[in-house]
């Protein structure tokens, strides 16, 4: 399932404007802001949690064990609390202490998430619910439940998509329909979202250190998962090495989605997309899987656009971003 982007020059045009709205300062928020993040017990939950702290920000960051919220309060601004995306009692209790406290909110990061690496034939259907649970469930739940409090201070969104929500590949087909959701999600939630002063922007990080492919080879091992059966064996060799090197530390930190995360809660001009790769080939993948998807979408039909259309709607959109 590819994202859909529409090719007609007012309807991107429309959409263009919605989403190089502006707010009216013309300086950075400033000051302290309370942001609640969840997912932050490690990661890059935890990286942008004291991204938060360290720059003066009051984090709530959401967690499920117990070991975990306690660790996050002992930061410097930082409150741990009991927080799972896909218990609605836990999300409730959240938003009255959250509430309770005084101190507003400024913004929420869903970040919570999990990975699921299987050919699309084999992937379970358990494990598709799981994955939709917590990655496209998780952040409506929580963007439902703490939009009046957001209403309320004029404030922020980021949703963590992934460059998957943008470019599927092999064997992470599953993951990507989740993410795919949430860019349709962010795209909708943004144009509505500006009529009561909330601005929504998603971040898709390419590959960094993280947990989520640690835990699903952790849970794949546990239920004897046994690779040689594979109607895809080329395929399942390169899942099991990728666990077999999961803890080899090939990925960056991911520093660049915590800048991301930064300019969209606190410029006065945040973007609706971040795209946050660690290297200039995973840009190229992104970039060129969109382009395919232009060229895919504009070919054999009456309403196609030439090459020299299609440049001069990219140079609109190129000045009007500017």
């Amino acid at each position: 399932m590819k994202k859909r982007r529409t090719l007609t020059a007012s309807t991107l045009l429309l959409f263009l404007a919605m989403a190089l709205v502006r707010t009216s300062s013309a300086e950075d928020v400033i000051g302290q802001k309370a942001v609640l993040v969840t997912g932050a017990s490690s990661g890059i939950g935890r990286n942008i949690a004291e991204r938060l702290a360290a720059e003066g920000h009051f984090v709530y960051a959401g967690a499920r064990k117990p070991a975990d919220i306690a660790a996050l309060s002992t930061l410097k601004n930082v409150q741990g609390i009991r927080l799972d995306v896909t218990v609605q009692a836990d999300i409730d209790a959240a938003v009255e202490a959250i509430s309770a406290a005084g101190r507003g909110l400024h913004g929420i990061v869903n970040n919570a998430g999990v990975i699921v690496v299987a050919p699309m034939a084999e992937t379970e259907e358990a494990d598709l619910a799981f994955l939709f649970d917590v990655n496209t469930f998780g952040p409506y739940r929580i963007t439902k439940a703490f939009t009046p409090l957001l209403i309320e201070s004029g404030g922020r969104i980021s949703n963590i998509s992934s460059m998957a929500g943008v470019a599927s590949g092999p064997a992470y087909g599953a993951y990507s329909m989740s993410k795919h959701a949430i860019e349709a999600f962010t795209d909708s939630l943004a144009v509505e979202m500006l009529e009561v002063g909330v601005r929504v922007s998603a971040i898709e990080p390419g590959a960094y250190r993280s947990n989520g492919g640690e835990s699903y080879c952790r849970r794949r091992a546990e239920r004897g998962y046994d690779p040689s059966k594979s109607l895809f064996p080329k395929l399942a060799a390169d899942i099991a090495s990728l666990c077999d090197n999961i803890n080899d530390n090939r990925y960056p930190e991911p520093d660049p989605v915590a800048d991301a995360v930064m300019h969209a809660l606190f410029s006065s001009t945040p973007r609706q997309h971040y795209l946050a790769a660690p290297d200039q080939q995973q840009t190229a993948y992104v970039i060129r899987d969109i382009l395919q998807d232009l060229v895919d979408l504009n070919a054999g039909h009456p309403f196609s656009y030439s090459r020299d259309e299609l440049v001069a709607m990219l140079d609109e959109v190129l000045a009007a971003s500017k």
